[in-house]
């Protein structure tokens, strides 16, 4: 079984290998460590010249990234906890992302910056958050996030390689540990893999009716949806599929506007805060683009995380409040079937 981290390992590796121009920073990122989720377990033992480790200051590494990249080569930076965005938000925002468009696009600056993001795990109020909102309307900075679908180590192999502006690489850390699904039929799912230029991927119940609701997520929300669906399935008799993202800025939603065309109801589920979330994006635009489709949105509620567990899973959205939103998008009373 091929899990998240083993493939996001194996993309790493595979740019270091495939390019001497790239280099991978971070903190504590040198084995026998091999940083703090461990996605770069063993690469500093190959690639002695080109993964190192920095100081305790993302504003620095991520500065430093910048600088790399503007001589041409392809930094790859690490942020140990995506908390700490907030820390190098000026050189991604003010520098990174602007200097294409300050210098008439006679440089480019491509830097990809990697980091776990989300909680789930008890890490309390500044370890767990999901901040991507706040980078998603940067111009010039294209933000993307791994899920379990597809490849996510070739997502980040691609990332790294084939782009040559500044790019924010999200990975919720929930999902390091889960199984990697391939496009094609996986017991009562099948996944469709679309191209945007970025992966979109389409999940939905083998020979089951057609769906009357459509999901749309990113990382590890991704997962969560696709229990959400087969429970609804089971318990409800309501059919509904997944659109599941991995380019999140710019937003391209052609696939999901092909699938909510058919459902004519949406309902955008994130880890994220509610308030100017990604969520309020998709909706916006499904309202402009779809009009009399019906949308709804899950997030978290709009507070810190707690520590605690059983506060911390009050706050975030979990599988019974997606159901819960989409039974009453569809217009359903909830009722309760044993399944024994």
């Amino acid at each position: 079984m091929t899990t998240v981290l083993d493939s996001l390992q194996a993309g790493l590796r595979a740019s270091l290998a495939e390019s001497e121009t790239v280099v991978f920073l971070g903190e504590d990122i040198l084995d026998p460590y091999g940083g703090a989720f461990k996605v770069a377990r063993g690469l500093s033992s190959e690639f002695p010249d080109r993964v190192l480790t920095t100081p305790v200051s993302e504003a620095g590494i991520v500065g430093l990234g910048v600088g790399m990249a503007l001589r041409g080569l392809r930094p790859v930076v690490e942020i140990m906890f995506g908390d700490f965005l907030t820390l190098a938000a000026d050189a991604l925002i003010n520098h990174a992302a602007k200097f294409r468009w300050m210098s008439n696009d006679q440089v480019r600056v491509p830097l990809v910056v990697r980091t776990p993001m989300g909680g789930r795990r008890g890490y309390g109020p500044t370890h767990s958050q999901s901040l991507e909102k706040h980078f998603l309307g940067v111009p010039g900075l294209r933000t993307l996030a791994a899920c379990a679908l597809g490849d996510p180590g070739d997502l980040l192999r691609s990332a790294i390689l084939n782009q040559d502006d500044p790019l924010l690489f999200l990975e919720h850390k929930a999902l390091y540990s889960l199984p990697v699904i391939t496009p094609g039929r996986h017991g009562e799912f099948r996944v469709e893999q679309h191209a945007h230029p970025w992966p979109a991927f389409r999940v939905s119940l083998e020979d089951a009716p057609p769906p009357i609701l459509t999901f749309a997520a990113y990382g590890y929300m991704a997962h969560v949806a696709q229990q959400a669906i087969r429970r609804l399935a089971y318990e409800h008799e309501l059919f509904s599929e997944l659109v599941a993202f991995t380019q999140l800025s710019p937003l391209v939603p052609d696939l999901l506007w092909t699938s909510a065309a058919s459902t004519r109801r949406l309902l955008a589920v994130e880890e994220g805060t509610r308030m100017l979330g990604w969520g309020a994006e998709v909706v916006a635009r499904a309202a402009e683009t779809l009009p009399g489709a019906a949308c709804a949105r899950v997030a978290a509620a709009d507070l810190p995380i707690p520590a605690a567990g059983s506060l911390e899973a009050a706050v975030l959205p979990d599988v019974d409040d997606l159901m819960r939103a989409a039974l009453l998008l569809a217009g359903r009373e909830p009722r309760r079937v044993s399944l024994g």
